[in-house]
């Protein structure tokens, strides 16, 4: 683990959705990162362990929310739900509920968060283009669109209340790429446990998107404008390339998750 490279920045540092596969992973790291890490999500997380607490929010209810952000420097948010769903479900999670901890932000004065965006954001851009953070908008399904409403309200908050936030567009989390795709998309958990100190540590934040990769030779992604940050990722796709391509077949270009970046969800259901 990247323990190394962590920064104590804050003295009680929040974590949501922290029962999470992403949660799960940092959970030990972004103790290194802090004195108290509160832990909460709406499913179990376990007992506390040694310089942890647990407060146990659903993200639509405001009372629970703000009495998990009290008392709180700065909020790593990775709440809610994290795969394509019916709007009704993700209305509730990621759009009520990334409103929800941006008004108890505001009411307790936190003026750092880091917020789990994602490439979903910009799912329909084609995987023969390079974006950077400046292109518009172009969600794949309802998710990657309350995670457009989620960097769209933390600029409001913070060109209006100054809390500054760092819009983490995460790629692909997990121990090792599954497929092509991920060899452009694949952000290890010590590279994104990097970039989370880094968006906790640099000084001067403001709103900022970046995007959640190691340092794959394969990308679709331009990370220059958010170079003040300071993400020097260490872990690359490269080393599981071989392996990726003899237990996968060559993309079928006329399918859509093949044409566009944000592969498989550009068709999900619920519609």
């Amino acid at each position: 683990m990247s323990h190394a490279i962590a920064i104590k920045t804050h003295r009680r540092l929040l974590l949501t959705g922290a029962a999470g596969g992403l949660g799960t992973a940092l959970r030990p790291r972004l103790k290194h990162n802090c004195e108290v890490l509160r832990l909460s999500d709406l499913a179990d997380v376990g007992a506390a362990q040694a310089g942890e607490e647990v407060v146990q929010a659903d993200l639509a209810n405001a009372d629970q929310v703000d009495a998990m952000v009290a008392g709180c420097d700065a909020i790593v948010h990775l709440g809610g739900i994290s795969v394509e769903a019916p709007f009704a479900a993700i209305l509730q999670a990621n759009i009520v509920g990334a409103y929800h901890l941006y008004e108890a932000a505001r009411q307790h004065g936190v003026k750092r968060v880091v917020f789990a965006s994602s490439n979903h954001v910009t799912g329909f851009y084609k995987q023969s283009e390079t974006i950077h953070a400046d292109h518009p908008a172009r969600p794949d399904g309802f998710y990657g669109l309350s995670k457009a409403f989620g960097e769209d309200l933390a600029r409001l908050y913070f060109d209006r209340h100054g809390i500054e936030t760092a819009c983490v567009r995460i790629g692909s989390s997990f121990p090792e790429p599954k497929d092509r795709r991920m060899l452009a998309t694949w952000l290890s958990y010590d590279d994104l446990h990097r970039l989370i100190t880094a968006c906790l540590s640099t000084p001067v934040l403001g709103h900022s998107i970046v995007f959640g990769m190691s340092d794959n030779a394969v990308t679709w992604w331009d990370n220059s404008r958010a170079r003040h940050i300071g993400f020097v990722p260490k872990d690359s796709s490269d080393v599981f390339r071989d392996a990726v391509y003899a237990r996968t077949s060559a993309p079928d270009l006329s399918d859509p998750a093949a044409i566009y970046q944000g592969g498989a969800f550009v068709k999900a259901g619920p519609f």
